[in-house]
């Protein structure tokens, strides 16, 4: 049998979307083709690689198997790029991440940041997700690494220490509150919050805790960044729960920050890659890079 790579391409994009459309659009073809081209594939294989539903494209088992291969294939070519691109003009690449939102935002992007400038050749791609899918996603082969907190019993990962945080509640200087130095989730939740996004993990973690204690999180708006969380906590919308890995600047003397008085407060971060993964050399030094930036070691060290 011959394949495409340009099939096999679309057929990896159409399975990570759920989507013949956004597929499509991935790999810049107009839907039709791509629905000829994929029905040409699944004639060659001898099977149906999709089931079309009402929520979108469902891989079949037959589909499931051929996906973990389709991406092994493509993480091959990433390879043979990388090394051959030392050879040229510096190393070229892509390399995708995915991490909670305190991950994100408390450590993750400044350091990415100063990455992509030392190696202008290697692009990134981000997304956040909760923690407690991130392992998975990387045995999956969703993505190169993961950043999560808390515990996780996923075989066939590689697994690093990476950063030390903490969740906090911040309110108004002028709430009732803000004379406390201590509190309990409980009893914040009895108060009106500023969120984040409710798709972001902070949101989803906030919600999932409430649940478990009986209570609903009562949001007046929900923000698209920890920066406006925080800008409106300052200007005195509500109170926030937050990683203190973000707290910083002009801000923190216009808020009261209350420790929690819950174990699961502190957050210790870990970094994951598959323990098989068989990566470009521009990837194992972006890990190196994390690991061991020196804004984020230090929270690492001994109290």
């Amino acid at each position: 049998m011959r394949y495409e790579l340009s099939d096999l391409r679309l057929f990896l994009e159409i399975a990570q979307a759920r989507s013949l459309t956004a597929g499509a659009a991935a790999v810049f073809i107009t839907p039709s083709a791509a629905s000829y081209r994929l029905k040409n594939l699944e004639q060659a294989l001898g099977t149906a690689l999709f089931e079309r539903t009402p929520r979108g494209m469902d891989l079949t088992p037959a589909g499931d198997a051929v996906l973990l291969h389709v991406r092994e294939l493509f993480e091959g070519i990433a390879r043979m790029q990388g090394d051959v691109s030392r050879f040229i003009s510096g190393a070229k690449g892509h390399v995708r991440l995915i991490a909670n939102s305190s991950a994100l935002n408390g450590f993750v992007t400044p350091t990415l940041g100063r990455f992509l400038v030392a190696y202008p050749g290697i692009d990134a791609e981000i997304e956040e997700r909760q923690s407690e899918t991130i392992p998975a996603a990387v045995l999956a082969r969703e993505a190169d690494i993961g950043i999560f907190a808390g515990p996780s019993d996923v075989q066939g990962l590689a697994t690093h220490p990476y950063a030390v945080d903490r969740l906090v509640i911040v309110t108004p200087r002028e709430h009732v509150l803000a004379a406390q130095t201590r509190i309990r989730l409980g009893a914040a939740l009895d108060f009106d919050f500023v969120c984040m996004a409710r798709s972001s993990s902070n949101y989803l973690f906030l919600r999932d805790s409430a649940q478990r204690l009986g209570k609903a999180v009562r949001a007046r708006l929900h923000a698209h960044s920890f920066d406006a969380v925080l800008s409106l906590v300052a200007a005195g919308v509500g109170i926030a729960l937050v990683p203190s890995s973000v707290l910083g600047g002009h801000l923190t003397r216009q808020i009261a920050i209350l420790q929690l008085d819950e174990s699961w407060a502190l957050r210790e971060l870990s970094l994951v890659v598959r323990k098989d993964a068989r990566f470009p050399g521009f990837i194992t030094e972006f890990v190196n890079f994390l690991l061991e930036d020196p804004q984020v070691a230090m929270t690492r060290a001994p109290a």
